[in-house]
């Protein structure tokens, strides 16, 4: 009996070392080229403030995770990953306090000509639909390719529990995963694309959409929200 428990015991061991930590990759995520993009506690490692060297003080780490804290009376801004990126599997997990509103943007723009990533980068939209204003209007909902593609399903979890979603670009085919299952699929760069943003609001913007490399960015909206487990494969 003593000898059938020990080997319970290495068993599960085992089966729980192939699952990684919050913050931390698998061995399987390592070998398959996945890098990690926040460790649970150092945010300017990875990250910066859009045209600033370090992360706006109102980002802060809570419990691990990447915590946009409304109530910290210092600086505040989008923040935006240190490298581009092209084509790639962008991975992270959110959540949301209650009526809050963040997104997810990438191919992230930074220049003179711009002041926000909102102006040039497409964005998965991180809300509470249920209390915020926008998750009355079509397209504008948690997963949503903003403004341009609704979700085909709805399966955003509630405000307070994490959701996992994952991006996918790869040539000019686009992906957004939330818990588990595909939401969007898309393509980009094409007369689906130019088609796309001329229907919605940013028509009349020159630099939208337009970028086929950029930076990541995490939307400072004004409300709390967490983000963790952020990791990203190249694929090209």
């Amino acid at each position: 009996m003593k000898y059938k428990l020990l080997s319970l015991l290495l068993a599960s061991s085992i089966t729980f070392s192939a699952h990684a930590a919050d913050n931390e990759l698998s061995a399987a995520e390592k070998a398959d080229g996945w890098e990690l993009l926040f460790d649970g506690q150092d945010i300017d490692k990875n990250w910066r403030g859009y045209k600033m060297e370090t992360s706006p003080t109102k980002w802060e780490v809570e419990d691990g995770a990447i915590f946009f804290n409304p109530n910290n009376y210092g600086t505040g801004g989008d923040i935006i990953s240190r490298e581009k990126y092209s084509e790639f599997e962008f991975s992270l997990e959110w959540k949301v306090a209650a009526a809050s509103n963040s997104g997810i943007f990438y191919h992230a723009v930074e220049s003179d000509d711009y002041k926000f990533p909102y102006e040039t980068a497409p964005e998965m939209q991180v809300l509470d639909n249920d209390r915020h204003a926008d998750g009355k209007i079509k397209q504008h909902r948690a997963g949503d390719l903003y403004d341009l593609v609704k979700s085909r399903v709805e399966n955003v979890k509630p405000v307070g529990e994490w959701n996992k979603v994952l991006i996918k670009v790869k040539g000019n085919n686009l992906e957004h995963w939330q818990n588990g299952e595909m939401v969007i699929k898309t393509t980009m760069w094409d007369d689906n694309w130019a088609s796309l943003i001329k229907d919605s609001k940013f028509a009349t913007w020159p630099g939208f959409g337009k970028s086929k490399i950029g930076h990541f960015a995490l939307q400072d909206h004004g409300d709390p929200v967490w983000y963790k487990n952020i990791k990203v494969k190249k694929i090209n």
